[in-house]
């Protein structure tokens, strides 16, 4: 049993990864797609990924719709806010919350509203309690996001549909949201549910309006306010009249309140999502995307879907790369700047970039990059493509890949946990443990995401972190995970205490 275990630990570890295999259908060639394709091999999974052939499963993880994974959906049940929409969870879980906090501070300020507030100490924080404890409300808005990580950790240890988890990380992280700005929080769970996971191995096109129209996105890169002047001007008189004749808004009127061009996402979505920081645009052109995108928004105190709103867009001629967008249009105007970006080989080699240094190394060989690029243009953004020609390359099982890669924290704790074959009973000290790792699950501020790259990672304290995490889970210390043997776990523990634990 501890051999056996020991085994599973150091293959987590990427110290058993996979050289270059003579023969692509042997164990190492087994091992190196479990490190790279999934979160790492479980105990006997090598075994059975070489019965079944190296290639089957390749294919078989490029269609995970044929994937039965009824032991992680019983695990995922018990996680209700997983299938809720975002205006249900504004509606029943923000807004009460937001409620119950500014009833508190009213109450702080004004004492005599506070009749039962704890005594004050002299520096007028209340007498051994320096914060308040959250309020019900408080907590239940709180299970919104702490469900979707727990979900998150859940299906990197559980799913049968490895590919598709690592690929739903890869995009979502491409396409990055930060939870902690406003009412993002409200919409992330819809967000990676239905913007995210349907389109990982579609077409690009697919997944990139998808983005474009989610509130998610068009918060946390502010397009929502991204507005016509003169239209501004025009909404602010159309109110004016209105209010002076005594009639409500229209259903259709501007968001309040109305701002002017807002290039954040326009500048994003051709530097981040599409182009590349090399994409050989221009700032004239990011200001024309911009006005191509006014009108597109939603209400966000309301947790509604996209709208577009006709009286809020930029109705003149536009230029972007080139290509002219006639006057007078409306939403097709930014429906033909995607389509234009998601058609662009720039974009084909942006695609080809991301997803050949996520599976194959930190830098990655050019002429795979040309030939995924290649094969991009050719099926019109076809991601399963994509990815099939990188993950069965030469490349990929190359001397070179072997344990060129990192893990991430996120990667590295669902590594060890599959390997170990621990229960997680409670994922949310799992999360608490990424925070610490400096990898808060849903919590990266800037749209780039978090880098995927060793430099980012590898650091003598992150080293040791490390190392503490892989200790404790072998004495069966971590919090919420029981491994099936104490004493085998322990003794496997000096074999993971090594730098080279953090490679895949």
């Amino acid at each position: 049993m501890m051999a056996k275990l020991t085994a599973g630990l150091l293959m987590c570890a990427g110290l058993v990864v996979a050289g270059s295999p003579a023969v692509p259908e042997s164990d190492p060639a087994a091992a190196h797609v479990l490190n790279r394709l999934a979160y790492g091999p479980r105990a006997g999974e090598v075994t059975a990924v070489r019965a079944m052939g190296v290639a089957a499963w390749i294919e078989q993880q490029l269609h995970p719709e044929r994937i039965g994974d009824v032991a992680l959906e019983v695990r995922l049940a018990p996680l209700t806010t997983l299938r809720l929409d975002a205006q249900t969870i504004v509606r029943d879980y923000d807004r009460p919350a937001v409620a119950e906090r500014r009833q508190r501070q009213r109450a702080k300020s004004d004492p005599a509203d506070a009749p039962d507030a704890p005594a004050a100490s002299p520096t007028g924080d209340p007498i051994g309690e320096r914060r308040p404890p959250p309020t019900p409300a408080q907590l239940k808005n709180r299970a919104v996001l702490t469900e979707l990580e727990d979900a998150k950790i859940l299906r990197a240890v559980y799913s049968e549909r490895q590919l598709e988890a690592v690929l739903v990380d890869v995009w979502f992280n491409h396409f990055n949201v930060f939870a902690g700005k406003g009412p993002t929080r409200s919409y992330v769970t819809e967000y990676e549910r239905d913007v995210i996971r349907p389109h990982v191995l579609g077409r690009f096109r697919d997944l990139l309006g998808a983005t474009a129209k989610s509130p998610a996105m068009l918060f946390y890169l502010d397009n929502w306010q991204n507005v016509d002047p003169a239209a501004a001007t025009r909404v602010a008189q159309m109110r004016e009249r209105r209010g002076r004749a005594g009639r409500p808004a229209a259903d259709d009127d501007a968001p309040r309140p109305p701002r002017g061009l807002n290039e954040n996402y326009a500048r994003e979505l051709l530097e981040l999502h599409t182009l590349g920081v090399d994409g050989g645009y221009t700032q004239q052109d990011i200001v024309h995307v911009a006005r191509a995108f006014t009108g597109w928004t939603m209400r966000p105190r309301e947790g509604s879907g996209f709208q577009f709103v006709a009286a809020l867009h930029d109705r003149d001629a536009k230029s972007v790369l080139g290509h002219t967008i006639r006057a007078g249009g409306g939403i097709e105007d930014g429906e033909q700047v995607l389509d234009l970006l998601a058609a662009h080989p720039r974009t084909a080699r942006m695609v080809a970039t991301t997803l050949a240094q996520r599976f194959v190394s930190d830098t990655p060989p050019p002429a795979l990059v040309e030939r995924a690029a290649a094969r991009f243009l050719a099926t019109r953004g076809d991601l399963r493509e994509v990815v099939r020609v990188i993950v069965t390359s030469p490349e990929f099982f190359a001397p070179a890949a072997a344990r060129a890669k990192l893990k991430t924290p996120f990667e590295f704790v669902a590594s060890a946990l599959r390997a170990s074959g621990a229960d997680v009973q409670n994922a949310r000290p799992l999360a608490r443990t990424l925070r610490e790792l400096g990898m808060p699950l849903y919590f990266c501020q800037p749209p780039t995401g978090y880098d995927d790259t060793a430099e980012v990672w590898a650091s003598a304290g992150a080293l040791v972190s490390r190392v503490n995490f892989a200790i404790a889970l072998a004495g069966n210390d971590v919090r919420g995970s029981r491994l099936p043997n104490n004493a085998a776990t322990r003794a496997a523990a000096d074999a993971i205490g090594s730098p080279a634990f953090q490679q895949r």
